[in-house]
């Protein structure tokens, strides 16, 4: 997964087709139980890219967003919101991959 450089990019990627941010910190827990399985979640899914947004670095993004749980996830295409799976509580492989299995480009 890539991970996310700065706003230009951020902007880059939303105004883009379809990409999937997971926001996450290197400090959650429960961001490092679903890292190991979102390489083949983007597998799965290569319509999309997937980009890491560490949560740390770009706090007044995820404000801006109202992304204040980790991990979670926010879908965008074209520069409208596609879709978000946002909370604080852990996430699994197959939640992970619903939410994204109901997301169209």
């Amino acid at each position: 997964m890539k991970k996310l450089q700065s706003i230009e990019e951020f902007n880059a990627y939303k105004n883009g087709e379809g990409t999937v941010f997971m926001f996450t910190a290197g400090w959650c827990p429960d961001c490092r139980v679903i890292d190991p399985v979102m390489p083949e979640v983007e597998e799965s899914f290569g319509q999309f890219n997937f980009v890491s947004v560490d949560r740390d670095e770009f706090i007044d993004l995820c404000a801006e967003h109202d992304i204040y749980g980790i991990p979670s996830f926010l879908a965008v295409s074209g520069g409208e919101e596609l879709g978000r799976f946002v909370s604080r509580d852990r996430k699994t492989q197959e939640e992970i991959e619903s939410f994204i299995a109901g997301l169209s480009l």
